[in-house]
């Protein structure tokens, strides 16, 4: 489903055709505010199963109707931590597909004039360390509230931390491979560029906006 790409070490493109198509419609200037909030939700528990790949395991015992089997659960902790407010929309993707999570919230703003992240609310379990941390944000632009996401999550703890966005800029990847070089990042496309107000492009537009409704 998700690939390697040969341009941009550590990220993960997802060419899978399911994908593709409700990007497709993710970018349509025309969807509205609540087909994109469905596409969104759809998009991220697609790529979910992906980026979970190699989560930690253990063999269990259980009763079917008919005999006892061996199985396995997860045996870590999972935490996905949205950034507001765009990213909660993908974060109850994800949760669909593993309502065991725990979740944790940082919202981070971008100041237009200096496109530099501020931090307005930070919510998060104690015990980052106890297993994987899932990031999530729809945009990957300049990479500065990304990177600050990821330099909030590691000093609260958390040591097995991955990323998945939506679109990615080559400048917030850039960015994102000279902070974080160890950081994996999952997204379904890498877009040409940013524009001169930080937007990347072609894009989707305002995420947040276009999914509630603001525009």
């Amino acid at each position: 489903m998700g690939s390697p790409h040969p341009k941009h070490p550590g990220v993960v493109v997802f060419d899978h055709p399911l994908i593709q198509h409700k990007l497709t419609y993710l970018r349509d200037q025309t969807t509205s505010h609540r087909p994109f909030r469905a596409l969104l939700y759809q998009i991220a528990g697609l790529m979910v199963f992906e980026v979970t790949r190699g989560l930690p395991t253990r063999e269990v015992e259980v009763r079917t109707p008919v005999e006892t089997t061996r199985g396995v659960k997860l045996s870590a902790q999972i935490t996905v931590v949205p950034v507001l407010r765009s990213g909660l929309g993908m974060a109850e993707g994800i949760l669909e597909m593993m309502p065991e999570a725990r979740v944790g919230h940082l919202g981070l703003a971008r100041d237009e004039r200096t496109l530099q992240p501020t931090v307005y609310l930070r919510r998060l379990p104690k015990d980052l360390d106890a297993g994987p941390v899932i990031l999530v944000d729809p945009m990957l632009a300049t990479g500065g509230s990304a990177s600050e996401a990821v330099h909030i999550l590691r000093s609260a703890g958390a040591t097995d931390l991955r990323m998945i966005c939506l679109v990615a800029a080559p400048e917030g990847i850039a960015r994102m491979r000279r902070d974080h070089p160890d950081l994996t990042i999952y997204t379904a496309a890498i877009d040409r560029q940013l524009n001169e107000h930080g937007f990347i492009c072609p894009g989707l537009g305002d995420a947040g906006d276009r999914m509630y409704g603001t525009v």
